[in-house]
């Protein structure tokens, strides 16, 4: 969907299909074991390539970025099991989630000639700091995550991403609370954090005259005290409030709210979906509405199986798109392009199945297919609701 527009179903995904999606990526694709990269016994190629994942695994959004490094590391351990003669390695780069440490991470990823493409950055803004080192170097990056519409917009080469971003997410989250929450007044907040604030700015052009008032949160997770937020937000009158930002201050936020005595109904977007929202929300939680540009896991069923096994427990936010991101180079090596440039040239032309869609991206690294759902917090669990069409 374009900003203000309506957005279109792509999930169409069946039981059978998605399960030779799995198959398919499971061995790198349909190249053949004779095109893989490898050393002895696999045509002299070499077996010693990389993946990276690039984002948070530590600091306060840590748990979006090991759902994301996870379902890269499943497609990558996959590869493995059909190439054990010519493993893939993944390899990680812990941003922490903060855009100072981005640009010192990139700058030791592209000195490595053995990775052949970056799962991520994860995060926006690290993205926005990052991404300009890749794309100077040549490293094709293929982000499960990152969402501000503005990335797609700096003419970067090596700049993908398989998930629809802010110019669709806002829209959906702004349709959702006129259509469903029928909401009359709504209060807006964001944390000024490339994503927060670059999200809350859509919403806010889309409910247009439904703004009823307006804050702003810190960006780093670690502010405590939102009585000021709580306070202007009842005196607003809104019956929904929308917070753009992350799951670590949306937790401690809407506690105080609830606590504050604001009844209406929180929103929030695909950076406060998982459970650590929960966690720091406890019961304020329930009843809150969460979009995300993601699949449900019982959309991917096959998918979901496999990531359960393998982690013992159920994929999250983005483990699948990460899945998928991953198999694009996987499917590189397979083909036997190993060569920044020639990966470049491969992922242009890519056009395959995979768990969460079909994996196609635009001159501008922006995916073919787009979908947004909102999810609910019920019985203290994040359940889908509905796809917002």
């Amino acid at each position: 969907m374009t900003s203000g527009g309506v957005l279109r179903s792509v999930f169409k995904i069946g039981v059978p299909m998605v399960a030779a999606a799995l198959a398919l990526s499971a061995c790198g694709g349909t190249s053949g074991g004779d095109n893989n990269a490898g050393g002895s016994g696999s045509g002299g190629k070499a077996c010693d390539l990389k993946i990276g994942f690039f984002g948070a695994l530590t600091g306060d959004a840590a748990n979006l970025g090991i759902n994301i490094k996870n379902g890269a590391e499943l497609a990558v351990n996959q590869y493995n099991e059909k190439n054990a003669n010519c493993k893939v390695t993944l390899t990680s780069f812990d941003s922490q989630g903060d855009p100072a440490i981005a640009p010192g991470l990139a700058q030791k990823a592209v000195t490595d000639k053995k990775l052949i493409g970056i799962v991520g950055p994860a995060f926006s803004g690290e993205s926005k700091a990052a991404d300009p080192i890749f794309d100077s170097a040549g490293l094709n990056t293929i982000s499960a995550s990152a969402t501000n519409p503005a990335l797609a917009d700096n003419g970067w080469k090596t700049f993908h991403r398989v998930l629809g971003n802010d110019a669709t997410q806002g829209p959906a989250a702004a349709k959702y609370i006129k259509d469903v929450l029928k909401a009359q007044k709504v209060f807006v907040s964001d944390d000024t954090s490339e994503y927060g604030k670059g999200l809350s700015d859509i919403v806010k052009k889309d409910l247009g005259s439904l703004v009823a008032g307006t804050d702003q949160t810190a960006a780093d997770g670690k502010q405590d005290d939102f009585s000021a937020t709580v306070t202007k937000a009842k005196a607003s009158g809104a019956t929904v409030f929308f917070y753009g930002g992350y799951y670590s201050n949306a937790g401690k936020l809407v506690k105080q709210l609830k606590d504050g005595g604001f009844t209406g109904t929180f929103v929030a977007a695909d950076g406060v979906k998982d459970d650590g929202f929960i966690k720091g929300a406890g019961a304020a939680s329930e009843g809150s509405i969460l979009t995300c540009p993601c699949l449900p896991p019982d959309k991917a069923p096959e998918f979901a199986e496999a990531y359960k096994k393998a982690y013992n427990t159920d994929p999250a936010t983005y483990s699948a798109e990460a899945y998928d991101a991953a198999n694009v180079f996987l499917d590189a090596i397979a083909a036997g392009k190993t060569d920044w440039k020639d990966v470049t040239e491969f992922i242009k032309t890519y056009d395959k199945q995979g768990v969460t869609k079909k994996i196609k991206f635009d001159d501008k690294g922006e995916p073919a297919e787009v979908s947004v759902w909102a999810y609910k917090v019920q019985d203290g669990k994040i359940v889908p609701d509905q796809e917002i069409k």
